[in-house]
């Protein structure tokens, strides 16, 4: 295992910046995620750390030795990547062997490490298959199983799960964090995806435009998001932001939208009578009841559609000009064409700056 270190580090393709002086750091044995849009810089960060790519600028250390000068193949990674990079003419255990025999192990050291991976894979029964034989899920076992072989210091996931159908997307995030939790190797996983990032991460990297928007905790990015970007990015469905002016009086506070809709807020919060604000309230966070039109906790909205998925029922409703949606733990009797009460969780609620984006904490 080991630790790592960004410091300053920087990536440019001519005169273009990619990565602007990244710096962060990764304990020993911890998950991390890079996680943020296409074009963001994740991967070409990731392809650095391997030694894919040369470093522009800064520096990146292993276990304290800076590696910008050290080949890909001396540095103890090894990566897993999207399109599996199998050889089509090698069975299962030659591919999960490649590496030991290229640095010329003895040969039953290498078939004891690939049988060590196979039984942790559950890959025995396929060992003396082609790659054309094996379903994806399984092809990104074995892509899995030759990193592990290697047994290195740090393991390397670029978008590993992007080629597979969403229901072994979801086995195959649960065979990677458990495969984490029992060899403790420190991982550093890159995807676009922020559910993936959600569930397996010990903490997330957030970038966007090559610098990074924050760093916490899945839960501590939920709750705490430290601008606009954070929020409407982590959480599936996103985070309803809606513009208006903070209004109080009388010891009530809201927010006034379009159309005269008041958004409810805390009597004690951030933001000054007469600011313009942005107003977000996750999904999960409204409700949907017969409360009184005239109190200061509900918004009227009118119902545009309605999506049960069983466990849950998705609502996308209108309320004033904006289209806000409600997510509802269990089933509706809603339907499209209804006016309806939303109730607010003022408790909830996240105020940014509309300008910078930042978020506005509470006192």
């Amino acid at each position: 295992m080991a630790s790592l270190a960004f410091r300053n580090v920087e990536k440019r393709f001519g005169s273009t910046e990619v990565i602007h002086g990244i710096g962060f750091d990764i304990a020993d044995g911890e998950f991390t995620v890079l996680v943020g849009p296409s074009g963001c810089g994740k991967s070409t960060l990731l392809r650095m750390l391997a030694g894919l790519e040369e470093i522009s600028g800064g520096t990146i250390s292993i276990d304290g030795q800076v590696v910008n000068d050290i080949e890909s193949k001396d540095r103890d990674i090894a990566m897993v990547f999207q399109s599996y990079a199998l050889y089509p003419h090698m069975t299962v255990a030659a591919n999960m062997g490649f590496s030991l025999r290229l640095r010329k192990a003895d040969p039953k050291f290498t078939a004891e490490r690939v049988d060590h991976a196979a039984k942790i894979l559950n890959l025995g029964p396929y060992l003396q298959r082609f790659p054309r034989e094996l379903s994806g899920g399984q092809r990104q076992r074995v892509a899995m199983g030759r990193a592990i072989v290697r047994d290195p210091k740090v393991f390397l996931f670029d978008e590993p799960l992007s080629n597979l159908d969403a229901k072994l997307r979801v086995a195959m995030r649960a065979e990677i964090k458990a495969l984490h939790q029992r060899l403790k190797t420190t991982t550093v996983y890159v995807t676009h995806d922020q559910v993936e990032a959600m569930t397996m991460a010990d903490r997330i990297v957030v970038m966007q435009d090559g610098r990074i928007e924050q760093i916490g905790t899945p839960l501590e990015l939920y709750d705490r998001p430290a601008n606009l970007f954070v929020a409407q990015f982590i959480g599936s469905p996103s985070m309803n932001v809606v513009s208006g002016t903070v209004r109080r009086a009388d010891g009530i506070a809201w927010v006034e939208a379009e159309a005269g809709v008041r958004w409810p807020l805390p009597a004690e919060g951030p933001g000054q009578a007469g600011q313009a604000i942005a107003y977000g309230v996750r999904p999960g966070d409204l409700g949907v009841g017969g409360g009184d039109p005239a109190s200061e906790r509900t918004v009227p909205a009118q119902v545009i559609v309605v999506e049960p998925t069983g466990a849950e029922t998705e609502l996308l409703v209108q309320v004033g000009s904006s289209q806000i949606v409600v997510v509802i733990h269990g089933r509706s009797s809603a339907r499209p064409g209804e006016v309806v009460q939303l109730e607010v969780d003022t408790g909830a609620v996240h105020l940014f700056d509309p300008a910078s984006g930042a978020t506005l904490r509470y006192r």
